[in-house]
């Protein structure tokens, strides 16, 4: 049933099962490699190292632009994909409490094109200017044959520090907690392969087209950048206390929250709280993708889920208007075994 629902997915070459299968057989050859100053083990958004001899903890994260990067080539815009890179890694370690400190980045191309690279380069920088981080360097590899001419990949790393009293896990979340949502700026940067496939496959749309019913051109669309929740999340976590968060980016919410979800409680979503972006219904329409499915690949017009006592909600959502958000209230937490259920 469950390889039945992803189907679509995994016809456009991404198997989310296969991938989650294989994070899982790797972890005891990642706990092989542990040394003193580790905390915990791999499949947190962030990973956990004791800063020596203070109270604090280094966080550090990794992820790359993914697909997106093949529409940026066949738009010949290449000055947001730096951000949505920083942006995407920032938001991994702000889900532990975790403000960045410095960024390295690897950018690597068949045949080398200054001009991109530069683009490129400029969107990083911004990026990392605009989360108050550092960009140390990194390396730039070509390898002709590799990589189609005019398209390149690009990854990223980050680290970032929190006291070791601060860090966020979602150990502490339980049952009457609620669920607030902060709203995505589009897809973010996963769940491209599924939208190339429906919209320059199935569609036959090019960049340039405008995409029915959404209001924007594809490649405005499809390239908007992954948003940075920084500053109105570290504005939040100095008054109200932050029990979890979730930054819905591959495998949407039923693989991401149960990230920071203890095993004795089940995240409660109520679909009816926000209104799914046109962009998202395109896609389900048009590439008959089932309801399920959709919420397992893509953000769904939520790309970042904030989990604290009912208590604190209205003072978290005064806090978060003020700076500048639109946060929802979009669920709960109950008695479960670790998983996300959807209402509605």
């Amino acid at each position: 049933m469950k390889k039945e629902r992803e189907s679509i997915y995994a016809a456009a070459g991404v198997d989310i099962d296969a991938k989650q299968a294989a994070l899982r057989a790797v972890k005891n050859l990642a706990r092989s490699t542990s040394r003193p100053g580790v905390l915990g083990g791999i499949g947190h958004f962030g990973g956990f190292f004791a800063a020596p001899g203070k109270d604090q903890v280094l966080v550090a994260s990794m992820d790359g632009v993914g697909t997106k990067l093949k529409v940026a080539a066949l738009a010949g815009r290449h000055a947001t994909v730096g951000q949505d890179l920083v942006n995407h890694c920032v938001n991994d370690i702000l889900v532990h409490g975790a403000r960045p400190l410095f960024f390295l980045d690897y950018f690597a191309a068949g045949k080398f094109a200054p001009a991109i690279f530069q683009d490129v380069m400029k969107g990083l920088c911004l990026a990392c200017r605009a989360n108050d981080c550092a960009l140390l360097g990194g390396e730039t590899a070509e390898m002709p044959g590799l990589y189609p001419e005019g398209e390149y990949d690009l990854v990223g790393a980050i680290v970032g520090v929190v006291s070791a009293k601060a860090i966020i896990t979602g150990a502490t979340i339980r049952p009457g907690d609620v669920l607030i949502g902060l709203k995505s700026s589009g897809l973010h940067t996963n769940g491209f392969s599924l939208a190339r496939k429906i919209i320059f496959e199935q569609e036959r749309l090019k960049v340039g087209d405008f995409l029915p019913g959404v209001g924007q051109r594809v490649g405005s669309a499809l390239l908007a950048v992954h948003k940075s929740y920084a500053g109105a999340v570290q504005r939040l976590m100095r008054r109200v206390k932050v029990r979890g968060m979730a930054h819905i980016t591959g495998g949407g919410f039923y693989d991401n929250v149960p990230r920071v979800l203890p095993k004795t409680v089940t995240a409660i979503f109520d679909r009816s709280a926000w209104t799914v972006p046109p962009l998202f219904r395109f896609l389900q329409e048009h590439g008959k993708v089932p309801r399920e499915e959709m919420y397992r690949v893509f953000n769904m017009g939520i790309g970042l889920v904030i989990v604290m006592r009912a208590a604190d909600q209205p003072k978290a959502l005064t806090i978060l208007r003020a700076a500048g958000e639109a946060p929802l209230p979009i669920g709960r937490i109950d008695k479960g075994s670790g998983g996300v259920r959807m209402l509605n």
